[in-house]
């Protein structure tokens, strides 16, 4: 978003007391205080820019990751106390003199404030380039939770006394932006490698590099109205196709056409359902043909008939691309001969495939400058040309933050088009994956951008991307670090996450060698917790190296992990149109999928900082099994891990339900009350599940692939205890029609006093809809009604 300064036209001076000089605009106030210019600006009664720079400097910026305009805020400004207060409809923002620290408030309620003395200007070289180090610390009440700054294996939800060097990496998606229980959000918006920390010195921010400080704070009133303010600064969520939401297969690697052929043919054959596989890296033969986006390997000597025959099958296939290239790849030279290649060392290091690498043979692999625009034309190019004229149906961009190793210091010092490597750093996997997405919008509205991404940062929830956790091993410590992970990257915005179900790094429970998951009982039941959790993200999807994960790998339909594996996939397709309904709203209405408890219970404290838990949309409740039940939870060198296991022995898990709602269990519809702690039955293929009173969850019919069957015969589940509503949302599942209102929406309530569900009036049309059709109402207690549905308006008293 280039902010234009011409927009904002100075309208009077003025003085009205000691230091409290100002110049009003029509989006806020200039003033100076402390040595520093201090900008306060409006972009909408909610949302408010805050800038300073030293005052005998000049400062102006293009933000990568806001592109929302400043809409005309009507604001009124006064002088008192020292103080100059401005104030729209939403929030009081208030500048105290002579210090120059800064509060906001909203109906008298101080949210933030500034620490006082808390900005500090450093100055510092930007290569040859007069720059500071900024710093800005703010003081958060003692007991205030906040969530958020991106993704992080630590296994913590609320990230008070935290300390983060926020930078990307593999496994660390660095966001620089929170939200606090109290219903606002800070968005820091720099680039460059900042230390996040929060302690008895306050809540800061401090970038290496910066010409200014430059941060946005938004109040939303809740977690969900934060989430829709960043969205609206930074861009909305396109809609993924249908077939992303069901079960994706993947490893480390398909070695063959063949091979990856036959994963799907298999997965027909033994009738589970699958809609995706993904082809990883080397599809291009050797390290010096690194990411040539051509099938070079002899091994794909027919790529073509490879995708047509993943098509027959009624799947879907992505493909792995990287940020860098082989210096014997025709992207390379053409990038190479335009300066558009970083210096610094990336992955992988030597040409040999040999592990570990030989690097006395350097592979000569180079990150491309993802921040030029006509390095991402010639990116593109090659994407498009190679890959989706092919058929491809989408990208695994890998590397996206990129591989950076053995990182020297002057390796910042890189120029890119838009400055050091050191100023942009954070911004690049947004740059290199709005590059795809914004390539592939111009080129096609037939089919939607879809992109499986390895880092993330402000604003990208805007490109049809879908950020996984990186290489995580395999482990129950891991998997516990996940659902925090997942949620505080999705209370920064970005709603799609995923990550390698199982874990990427198996080699603990494979040490001699690549056996198949039934020859491992430990990771077998690693496994099929880690899939159970996988099936209540926004990506379902099995990957990783040491261990195969396809079904067949853990025995046979019959046999406890087999079938636990099996159950959970149907579960999903089951639940398909409850998730597609849900990315409307994530779309529509800036709803999210993961959903920390706090963001649906916020008036319950117990709730804030629940890390095993979550809401999958708004209606399901979902507690994973995170601990061992039937196996140790480490490995032990020599251990027999094929001894007899009892994986159909009854276990138990302890559970929070949040206050504020009755819960009834998935799979008993036995009803619970909330804010208590309650002991919950588990098996192997059962974990506890809980729906929300008041709930309405429509069911989908058994498939193998998400749009085998028409939704013609839905199951609609309602919940009594409280009043309910829900829209079932439909579109032509995989192109951009619905941007053009061709979907449908219809609105089941349900009035808990009367007893009586409500069908709206059918809303819209789109080619292929249905007509219609019959919904199978369906209650805890059994009690069961049948109605044909013509898009007309019906009651039905239950």
């Amino acid at each position: 978003m280039k902010f234009i300064y011409l927009l904002i036209f100075p309208l009077f001076f003025c003085a009205a007391g000691y230091g409290q000089k100002y110049e009003r605009n029509n989006l806020g106030i200039k003033t100076q205080a402390d040595g520093n210019t201090i900008e306060i600006q409006f972009y909408t009664p909610s949302i408010v820019r805050v800038v300073k720079y030293p005052a005998a400097g000049v400062y102006s910026k293009e933000s990568l990751s806001v592109n929302m305009i400043p809409s005309a805020t009507p604001f009124t400004v006064k002088s008192q106390n020292s103080q100059l207060v401005l104030k729209s409809e939403s929030l009081d923002v208030t500048v105290q003199f002579p210090s120059g620290e800064i509060s906001f408030a909203s109906s008298d309620r101080i949210l933030l404030r500034e620490k006082k003395q808390g900005t500090k200007f450093k100055p510092a070289k930007d290569t040859d380039t007069d720059s500071y180090t900024v710093y800005q610390a703010f003081d958060l009440e003692k007991e205030e939770p906040i969530y958020g700054l991106g993704q992080h294996q630590r296994g913590d939800l609320n990230q008070r006394n935290q300390n983060y060097r926020l930078e990307q990496g593999n496994t660390e998606d660095a966001v620089t932006f929170f939200q606090s229980v109290k219903g606002y959000g800070l968005f820091w918006d720099n680039y460059a490698p900042t230390e996040f920390k929060d302690g008895g010195e306050g809540t800061s921010f401090e970038s290496i590099v910066g010409d200014g400080i430059d941060y946005y704070f938004m109040y939303g009133k809740n977690a969900d109205g934060v989430i829709s303010q960043m969205r609206k600064l930074t861009g909305t969520v396109p809609m993924f196709p249908l077939w992303t939401y069901g079960f994706w297969q993947s490893k480390e690697r398909y070695k063959s056409q063949n091979e990856l052929v036959g994963v799907v043919k298999k997965y027909r054959e033994l009738g589970v359902p699958l809609d995706g596989i993904i082809q990883d890296w080397q599809y291009w033969g050797n390290n010096y043909l690194w990411n040539a986006m051509e099938f070079l390997n002899p091994e794909f000597p027919e790529p073509q008939k490879m995708v047509d025959e993943v098509h027959d099958l009624n799947a879907h296939m992505i493909i792995s691309i990287w940020s860098s290239f082989g210096p014997k790849t025709k992207p390379y030279n053409e990038l190479n001969s335009n300066g558009m290649l970083f210096d610094f060392l990336t992955w992988p290091e030597s040409g040999s495939e040999i592990f570990p690498p030989k690097k006395d043979y350097p592979s000569g692999v180079r990150v491309y400058d993802a921040y030029n625009p006509k390095a991402r034309d010639i990116y593109w190019k090659y994407a498009s040309e190679g890959l989706l004229a092919k058929g491809i149906d989408g990208w695994w961009m890998d590397s996206t933050e990129p591989d950076h190793l053995w990182v020297k210091p002057e390796d910042y010092d890189t120029k890119t088009y838009l400055g050091t490597f050191r100023k942009v750093r954070n911004a690049y996997p947004l740059m290199a994956v709005g590059g795809v997405y914004d390539h592939q919008r111009k080129e096609t509205s037939d089919k939607r951008v879809f992109i499986l991404t390895r880092s993330a940062f402000a604003g990208q929830q805007r490109y049809g991307a879908n950020t996984w956790t990186g290489d995580v091993e395999s482990s129950w410590e891991n998997l516990r670090a996940q659902i925090p992970a997942g949620l505080n990257f999705t209370l920064t915005g970005m709603p799609h996450w995923n990550s390698d179900i199982g874990g990427f790094f198996a080699g603990v429970y494979n040490q001699k060698g690549e056996v198949s998951g039934a020859d491992s009982l430990l990771f077998s039941e690693l496994y099929v917790r880690w899939l159970q959790f996988g099936a209540f993200n926004p990506m379902m999807r099995s990957h990783g190296t040491d261990i195969p994960r396809e079904i067949y790998n853990f025995g046979k339909k019959g046999e406890p992990v087999y079938d636990a594996i099996e159950k959970f996939i149907n579960l999903r397709y089951s639940l398909l149109p409850y998730i597609y309904s849900t990315s409307w709203e994530v779309t529509h209405k800036d709803s999210s999928f993961m959903r920390a408890l706090f963001m649906d219970f916020a008036a319950d404290p117990k709730s804030w900082d629940v890390k095993d838990e979550f809401m999958f949309g708004k209606s399901i409740l979902v507690a994973p099994v995170v601990q061992a039940q039937y196996t140790p939870e480490k490995t032990k060198e020599g251990q027999n891990q094929k001894e007899s296991i009892d994986f159909t022995a009854e276990k138990s898990r302890i559970v929070y339900l949040p206050a504020g709602s009755g819960w009834y269990d998935f799979w008993t519809n036995e009803k619970l009350q909330g804010g208590q702690e309650i002991t919950r039955k588990t098996k192997l293929d059962m974990i506890p599940l809980f729906v929300k009173e008041g709930a309405i969850i429509p069911m989908g019919p058994q498939v193998q692939f998400a749009e085998e069957k028409k939704w013609d015969n839905l199951q609609i589940k309602v919940y009594p205890g409280k009043d309910g509503f829900f829209t079932l949302y439909e579109d032509e599942f995989d192109n951009y029609n619905y941007e053009k209102g061709a979907y449908t929406e219809i609105d089941f309530t349900y009035n808990d006093k009367l007893k009586k569900l409500t069908l709206s009036n059918r809303r819209g049309q789109y080619k292929g809809m249905l007509s219609e059709r019959t919904f199978s109402i369906v209650l805890p207690d059994g009690t069961k009604k049948v109605l044909a549905y013509k898009g007309k308006k019906i009651e039905c008293k239950l």
